[in-house]
């Protein structure tokens, strides 16, 4: 299983998860999940929380999951961390949390990052560590990901049932059912989508009106995002391709800006915004 992504999609659909791991569940809703490019070496930051930009004093916080060692982590950390204040210049306070599966992944780097570690604003948390007696939907579903396959449908049978109790009908309670069912097939390889539905009680329910009506209605949204998306990308490449022909022919930054009437940070934005990935460098690379 590609634990990071769907811990990823975890925190995207249900990100009161992310806040009860810190203890703090209540602010959630002020917080979109996000992620972020850093583009001087090509990083990006995969799991970001921003806060509502009416609370300046709110912390934005840079997420991290890792289930294997890896001695360079901290340094691509604190390397993305710096990248991205001197790129984007947050009036929030940063905070980091940082998902390990156990501390015997963990790989500290005393020498270099002790001082970051201990400063109050990283938070470290090992899965295997985390208080079970708390009976909290958010938990329990991240611990699903790292449950064994023996254990893993009986757990997903009592998620479902609480995302039933809990979780108004909606396309978000449509969504945390369907990623519970993911991930126990990739705990279960062997089975087909059809056995594991059965498994867990699912079939029946996605032949109900709710599940047929929501599932037609998140395939609507998707359609017309994608549609947006398009039609802003084709035009942004067409701004782009004008500026280019101003620029061939000596106009400058500045003049191409009141030609497009757009600001001149705009105009350089577009003069680089379909220029190849740049790799990082190596011992740099992203998370795979």
């Amino acid at each position: 299983m590609k634990t990071d992504s769907i811990f990823y999609r975890i925190f995207q659909c249900y990100p009161q998860s992310f806040f009860e791991l810190l203890g703090c569940p209540s602010v959630s809703s002020q917080y979109q999940f996000t992620s972020i490019e850093v583009k001087q070496l090509a990083f990006r930051l995969d799991g970001i929380f921003l806060p509502s930009p009416t609370d300046p004093d709110a912390p934005f916080y840079i997420t991290e999951v890792q289930f294997q060692p890896d001695d360079d982590l901290y340094y691509r950390i604190f390397a993305e961390l710096g990248l991205y204040l001197r790129q984007y210049q947050p009036s929030h306070p940063w905070r980091i949390l940082i998902l390990y599966a156990s501390r015997s992944v963990e790989r500290e780097q005393p020498h270099q990052f002790q001082e970051f570690l201990d400063c109050g604003r990283v938070t470290r948390l090992y899965l295997d560590e985390l208080d079970t007696s708390a009976n909290s939907f958010g938990i329990s579903l991240i611990q699903l990901v790292v449950a064994s396959a023996q254990t893993a449908v009986d757990s997903a049978r009592v998620l479902l049932q609480q995302a039933r109790e809990t979780l108004p009908p909606s396309p978000i309670q449509r969504d945390i059912i369907e990623l519970i069912e993911t991930i126990v097939v990739y705990k279960l390889p062997q089975a087909s989508r059809e056995e594991i539905a059965t498994m867990l009680g699912l079939a029946e329910w996605k032949e109900t009106r709710f599940y047929k009506e929501t599932f037609a209605e998140g395939e609507q949204q998707g359609i017309q995002q994608g549609l947006q998306q398009g039609l802003q990308q084709g035009l942004q490449k067409a701004q782009r391709d004008f500026a280019l022909r101003l620029q061939a022919i000596g106009y400058d930054t500045a003049a191409i800006a009141q030609i497009l009437d757009l600001p001149i940070a705009g105009v350089e934005a577009l003069l680089t915004s379909f220029a190849p990935r740049l790799q990082p460098p190596q011992g740099l690379e992203e998370e795979g």
